[in-house]
């Protein structure tokens, strides 16, 4: 992550949530109801960013508060993952009219922002939800050959995964979704205790032989 010109012991999130609202850097300011600079715990372990704000959070000024949202919602309690927990936000702080993809200006204006909230949280794991913010963050297209996996890059993991709208429009996928965040949540849970869930692998290993 390249560094920025602010120094991280004066930052805050709370700073940079100030700084978004009342950004001017692209087009998107002079049509937004509301920025949404992103919600949640600095101590956050999992960073998730989504592409862009819709209709809802444009309305209200948070993350994920509409259709996609609650589906989202859904799928991180069956996952064990505490919303209150983990920190939410997008590659833009702005939506796009008609709720179209980010265009390149906008999300070079709005990364330093990410770049920031991302030094000062430190996550384990940063997950990314869908193209916009997989081709955003690591360069690259199509989600297909990734989906489900970690990447680890420059010291940081991402995990990759759909984004919630997706299964919106195709009700398969909130399987895949669900299946995705499941699976996060036991790579966050080995890496806080890695010695005990090896032994707990190997029991239920044990266990799987005897049943047998």
């Amino acid at each position: 992550m390249e560094a920025t010109a602010h120094s991280i012991s004066n930052d805050t999130l709370e700073k940079i949530a100030s700084e978004v609202i009342e950004c001017p850097l692209c087009k998107l300011s002079r049509i937004r109801k509301n920025a949404v600079p992103g919600e949640g715990q600095i101590s956050a372990k999992v960073i998730f960013i989504g592409e862009a704000p819709g209709k809802n959070e444009d309305e209200k000024g948070r993350p994920f508060v509409g259709v996609a949202g609650r589906i989202f919602d859904v799928a991180l309690q069956k996952a064990g993952i505490e919303r209150s927990q983990v920190f939410i936000t997008n590659i833009i702080k702005c939506r796009p009219p008609g709720n179209r993809v980010p265009e390149d200006d906008e999300r070079t204006a709005c990364r330093p922002y990410l770049d920031r909230q991302i030094s000062l949280i430190a996550p384990r794991i940063i997950c990314l939800l869908g193209a916009t913010a997989y081709s955003s963050i690591l360069g690259r297209k199509s989600i297909k050959e990734n989906r489900g996996k970690i990447i680890k890059r420059n010291g940081q993991e991402y995990f990759i995964t759909i984004h919630p709208a997706a299964a919106i429009y195709n009700k398969n996928l909130l399987h895949v979704l669900e299946e995705d965040l499941s699976n996060l949540s036991k790579k966050i849970r080995k890496m806080e205790n890695p010695e005990r869930n090896s032994l707990l692998d190997y029991m239920d290993g044990q266990n799987d032989r005897i049943s047998c």
